[in-house]
């Protein structure tokens, strides 16, 4: 078996990773091969956290744009997240691998609600655990819910996991001359003004010191690679 690299990681996947080939929603096939990938370096004993996005469903920032209360869309938009943990959780579990699911917001009914020792406890037992509703606070991410979750429960790296295979200076979908990095330091990355990830979850991030690995989730075995240290995606810290 080979020798991973980190043993306790922070994994955001981006609600639009889970759109595939649709334009709203879930697709199922892009929810089997994450979990099938997950289950191979669930195997290496990993211990792995979750924090996934809502954007495939719906996003604060577009409910805002649409003349709705900030804050009240930013809860819905929590609630999507929700929607694609249970999802995410139903395909994991479908390979016999444990898994819970705990909420920022409390919805006893279908999550336990996040509590920082209990969620140490699920990953120590060896659960994947899956975190919904970024914060449970309107006006932050999912990047910065997924920094925060990384510095509380001491992952050693936080992997954003994206439809991108990692950061370039330039959009790649509209510019072909866009040039990739292997590596940056938080500071040339601001001075780039590179769009990492939101400016709180950045600033959390350089300033607690926690690497970030960007990468393209829709290639199979990406995960893997991060894992185990091989060459892949866009590395700041």
């Amino acid at each position: 078996m080979p020798e991973v690299k980190y043993k306790r990681i922070l994994l955001k996947i981006s609600g639009e990773a889970l759109l595939g080939d649709k334009s709203f929603g879930i697709d199922n096939k892009v929810l089997n091969k994450i979990a099938e990938e997950l289950k191979e370096i669930y195997q290496y004993g990993v211990e792995i956290g979750i924090v996934i996005g809502g954007g495939n469903i719906f996003r604060g920032v577009a409910g805002e744009k649409q003349g709705m209360d900030r804050a009240r869309a930013d809860y819905m938009g929590m609630l999507a997240t929700l929607i694609n943990a249970l999802a995410l959780q139903d395909a994991i579990e479908s390979k016999n691998i444990p898994c819970r699911v705990m909420s920022a917001l409390e919805v006893k009914e279908v999550a336990e609600t996040y509590i920082r020792e209990k969620a140490l406890k699920h990953l120590e037992k060896g659960r994947i655990l899956i975190l919904a509703c970024g914060t449970g606070n309107p006006f932050f991410t999912t990047d910065t819910a997924a920094v925060l979750r990384a510095l509380e429960l001491k992952a050693k790296i936080l992997f954003k996991a994206t439809k991108v295979d990692g950061v370039y200076d330039k959009d790649p979908f509209k510019d072909p001359t866009a040039k990739k990095f292997d590596e940056l330091t938080f500071d040339e990355a601001l001075q780039k003004k590179l769009r990492v990830m939101d400016a709180t979850a950045f600033s959390l991030a350089r300033d607690y010191k926690l690497p970030v690995l960007v990468f393209n989730l829709l290639k199979y075995g990406n995960i893997k690679k991060a894992l185990l240290g091989e060459k892949v995606g866009t590395l700041i810290k």
